[in-house]
């Protein structure tokens, strides 16, 4: 089994973060591959400070990393270090029609 799921840094995380979607993750890690990012590209529409998401970044990679995420067993990674998130992004923006987009 693949797993993918991210969290974003939009503020400090809570205990809804923590059952909703950290915990999960970390009993997952032993049931198949698992690919866990920091969705902080996702973030942009709900935090407009620079500076804040950096810290924001930061803070849930500790906050995960704390609560159990093995980085040997997972691969945990920041969406913005893959640029093919933004190179698909904008592929699919620029050469799919809305009509076929609201289907």
């Amino acid at each position: 089994m693949r797993i993918l799921s991210g969290i974003q840094p939009s503020g400090a995380l809570h205990l809804g973060n923590y059952f909703g979607m950290m915990r999960p993750a970390v009993e997952l890690q032993e049931k198949g591959e698992t690919y866990y990012f920091i969705a902080n590209y996702h973030s942009m529409t709900s935090l407009y400070e620079a500076d804040a998401r950096k810290r924001n970044t930061v803070d849930v990679a500790l906050d995960f990393l704390a609560c159990g995420l093995d980085p040997n067993r997972s691969v945990f990674f920041r969406q913005s270090d893959v640029p093919e998130v933004t190179e698909l992004a904008w592929m699919l923006t620029t050469v799919t029609p809305m009509g076929l987009l609201e289907r």
